[in-house]
């Protein structure tokens, strides 16, 4: 899934609009869950994905379901921590299939 270079569909694609307008508060409680994985799994660096240490986004987000409506010891929701490995698993089922993003950035880069 990459991002055309047609400017008509770019801007036919409702990326603030469609997703970050509709969500704000969540988005917002995804990005906190993202800092404190990265606090928790990779202390004092840079925020990024290490996923040599997230392989198990079906099962991890399984667990955090099961616990939905409530706030895990690290004070981040487990809803928030449910939506995070829903995008981790499928940005990498989408790269599995092949797809890229704008610019072949992947992984972070």
């Amino acid at each position: 899934m990459k991002m055309t270079d047609n400017a008509e569909k770019r801007k036919a694609l409702p990326i603030f609009s469609g997703v970050l307008k509709y969500f704000p508060l969540a988005i917002i409680a995804v990005a906190e869950a993202s800092q404190q994985g990265n606090e928790q799994h990779n202390p004092s660096k840079p925020l990024h994905w290490d996923r040599s240490k997230s392989g198990d986004e079906l099962d991890a987000l399984a667990r955090h379901l099961m616990e939905a409506g409530t706030v895990d010891t690290d004070g981040i929701r487990h809803s928030a921590k449910v939506a995070w490995r829903a995008l981790a698993n499928l940005q990498k089922e989408l790269e599995q299939a092949g797809e890229q993003v704008a610019n072949d950035i992947k992984r972070g880069a």
